[in-house]
């Protein structure tokens, strides 16, 4: 008998980009490696609000960001997460990273799962692939 897990993994249809705003190296490397073993093609690491903006502007539009509330350049986070809002019909999937939940204002909060640190990084990654699931036609195709 398979695990959850197991079954969510196998299931899941993983992020073809991951954008990290992190500025915790130790942190940002084991959720790169989450990713990686979710089947995510590309990550990005960007360890300050200025280089997470040249990667919004000049990288590849990411299917996922996870978001460090609380960066060395900014305290606020979540400023990203209002930008990618905008960014059309299909914004990113969004997840925020901090050891003070309670600073985040709670219209940003309802944008995507708080995740309270520390945390296991392959759990942060099995909720925001949960609801990428493949369809029926691509279940027979695997």
């Amino acid at each position: 008998m398979a695990t959850k897990s197991a079954e969510t993994k196998r299931a899941a249809k993983p992020f073809a980009h991951v954008l990290i705003v992190e500025d915790d190296t130790i942190l940002a490397m084991s959720l790169e490696d989450a990713f990686r073993n979710s089947g995510t093609r590309d990550v990005t690491i960007c360890p300050t609000m200025k280089a997470t903006m040249q990667a919004l502007h000049d990288g590849p539009r990411p299917d996922a960001i996870i978001l460090d509330v609380h960066l060395a350049d900014r305290d606020d986070g979540w400023a990203i997460a209002e930008l990618v809002s905008l960014l059309g019909a299909k914004p990113p999937k969004i997840a925020f990273s901090t050891g003070s939940p309670e600073d985040i204002p709670s219209e940003i909060a309802a944008m995507g799962p708080v995740f309270e640190k520390p945390y296991d990084p392959d759990v942060l990654v099995e909720k925001l692939t949960a609801s990428r699931r493949l369809g029926p036609l691509a279940e027979l195709r695997r």
